[in-house]
């Protein structure tokens, strides 16, 4: 019998702390064997920590985000893996299992500007910072005037740098700027038509061994059915395009009643063609609906997508 005693393993930025925290704050509330003492938070150093100048597919991708942690994980070091489901790599690493998310929080996006000025109201040539191609392409189809640059940072180093005027507006996702209580710096929320999100955004992901039954236990009692199947359909899309960092693909689905609602966005490499779609199945569909997005994305583009 496995003592009581948890370990969650956790990147050690602010933001990934509060997500970790959740999670522990969520076991307490169902399993009444463990207590404050008894789950403790072990803060971990990614490879993505360490570098926050470079673009995340030129030094290795998402799982720069996501591997040391994991590493952690199948050592034994430590027992729940906390992850932000959109920085981890579409495919499961063997021997680990992520089948737990908390309840979505807000999928949106944001714009951070100076004098909170609107996106449509930006003067032309302004400096947008973004982490993503696919912000960028979505953005660049709305205002081509604009320059778009890359930013990397936490959401704190990103605000910092827009007011030492490297840039005149950040885009960040909304559940980060709630999470971190800094809404009184959003100049504007993009409405899900206006910028598709990212997979799975917004979503707290659990990791544990698969074979971890103990654990599978404790985080079976605290997942949230309905963003599961939320991400059981974004995660295909990703999974049937192969999808990495360098691919430019939004998708968000949305439940009412017993149906489950999904959209897909790419772009091509260069970011001038944008292929769509969207449909609905049942809601016991989601898995499938997922692949037939993915497959309708990846027929329209032809391979344009990738390298």
């Amino acid at each position: 019998m496995k003592s009581k005693k948890i370990i969650i393993g956790s990147r050690g930025s602010k933001l990934a702390l509060i997500y970790a925290a959740k999670a522990k704050e969520k076991i307490l509330q169902v399993s009444k064997e463990f207590n404050i003492e008894t789950i403790e938070i072990k803060e971990i150093t990614t490879a993505g920590d360490l570098n926050q100048k470079d673009r995340l597919s030129e030094i290795g991708g998402k799982g720069l985000f996501s591997s040391k942690i994991e590493k952690e994980l199948l050592e034994n070091k430590i027992d729940i893996a906390v992850h932000a489901l959109k920085d981890m790599p579409s495919y499961e690493t063997e021997g680990l299992l992520t089948n737990c998310f908390l309840k979505r929080n807000d999928p949106r996006e944001v714009l951070i500007s100076k004098n909170k000025i609107k996106f449509k109201d930006l003067n032309k040539d302004s400096i947008i910072g973004t982490s993503s191609f696919r912000r960028e392409f979505q953005l660049k189809n709305k205002r081509s005037d604009l320059n778009y640059k890359l930013i990397r940072g936490n959401v704190d180093t990103r605000i910092n740098k827009l007011n030492q005027n490297l840039y005149d507006a950040v885009v960040l996702s909304l559940a980060g700027i709630n999470s971190l209580n800094l809404d009184k710096h959003i100049s504007e929320i993009f409405s899900i038509d206006e910028i598709l999100p990212s997979v799975g955004q917004g979503v707290i992901a659990l990791q544990c061994k698969s074979d971890d039954e103990y654990i599978k236990n404790v985080l079976k009692k605290i997942n949230d059915e309905t963003t599961f199947k939320n991400v059981q359909a974004e995660r295909n899309v990703l999974k049937v395009l192969e999808g990495d960092c360098e691919t430019a693909v939004g998708a968000i689905s949305v439940i009412n009643n017993k149906n489950i609602t999904l959209q897909g966005e790419l772009f091509s490499l260069d970011g001038k063609e944008r292929f769509y779609c969207k449909s609905s199945k049942g809601i016991k569909y989601a898995a499938e609906l997922g692949i037939e997005i993915g497959e309708n994305l990846k027929k329209q583009s032809k391979g344009s997508y990738k390298k």
